[in-house]
């Protein structure tokens, strides 16, 4: 069988997520959307995939983490789905990426904030387009790349205890001193304020990398460097959201944990 090509061709996802050993109630939230269609120019489309983690201890944290994902994905199906599969993609009359992703988790935090005040939930989605994959981002869940073998974490956590790290004021930026501060505090997740401050990151994304989403649960148990060898040692990438899943609970489980894993041209 020949590869088909196009904009982007060759998406594998696997999606695993798992309540722990611990809590009664997953909390955590996914969603992922495939645009992909093929016609006489080849195999094109673009992809969402969304992660968000109700807070723990916040009641209906698991309503506001699936009322942001699916809100979030609403807009930006709106804005970037319905236009691409008309063939407008390239019209200057749609708003910019950037622009849509965060207008797409404000349209989220206002929907928590109304339906939902006294929750909370973290929201990381990827839109996959061509060759890059670009990225909205509010709490602690992650995002991390894979390329060439090295993986890197492109989002940045919204905690007390990275905030911590960040200016200073911790003894240093090991995973003891994450350890041993109050790593679960957020100070910026959505449904929080009424307006809420969105990073946004536009990452390379080519053939053979690999895309993982994940909350907390899962991170907080598994090192990068584990999760990197996961990643590049597995078989698959749905054998890599098994293994990650089962180590973070042989680890304890205490929290939910989701793993959002996406493969593009896997050799």
């Amino acid at each position: 069988m020949s590869q088909l090509g196009g904009l982007l061709p060759g998406l594998v996802v696997a999606k695993g997520t798992h309540a722990g050993q611990v809590r009664q109630r997953n909390e955590d939230s996914f969603l992922a959307l495939d645009a992909s269609y093929f016609g006489n120019g080849g195999l094109v489309g673009l992809a969402l995939f969304v992660v968000a983690d109700g807070m723990g201890g916040h009641r209906d944290g698991d309503v506001a983490s699936l009322l942001a994902a699916r809100v979030a994905a609403t807009h930006i199906a709106q804005d970037v789905f319905v236009p691409f599969l008309a063939g407008e993609a390239q019209s200057s009359q749609h708003r910019p990426l950037t622009e849509t992703l965060t207008r797409s988790v404000q349209a989220a935090n206002d929907a928590v904030c109304r339906k939902v005040p006294q929750a909370g939930t973290t929201l990381t989605l990827a839109l996959v387009l061509g060759d890059s994959v670009h990225l909205a981002h509010v709490g602690d869940s992650r995002a991390y790349v894979l390329s060439d073998g090295r993986l890197q974490r492109i989002t940045q956590d919204h905690s007390l205890a990275a905030r911590l790290v960040q200016t200073g004021q911790a003894a240093s930026a090991s995973e003891e001193t994450l350890a041993t501060t109050p790593r679960n505090i957020l100070y910026r997740a959505v449904g929080h304020t009424e307006a809420v401050e969105v990073d946004i990151h536009m990452h390379r994304f080519s053939d053979g990398d690999r895309l993982l989403l994940c909350t907390d649960g899962l991170w907080d148990k598994v090192t990068d460097v584990e999760i990197c060898d996961i990643l590049t040692q597995a078989p698959g990438v749905h054998a890599a959201v098994e293994q990650l899943l089962k180590m973070a609970n042989e680890r304890g489980g205490e929290d939910n944990m989701t793993a959002l894993l996406v493969a593009r041209n896997a050799p």
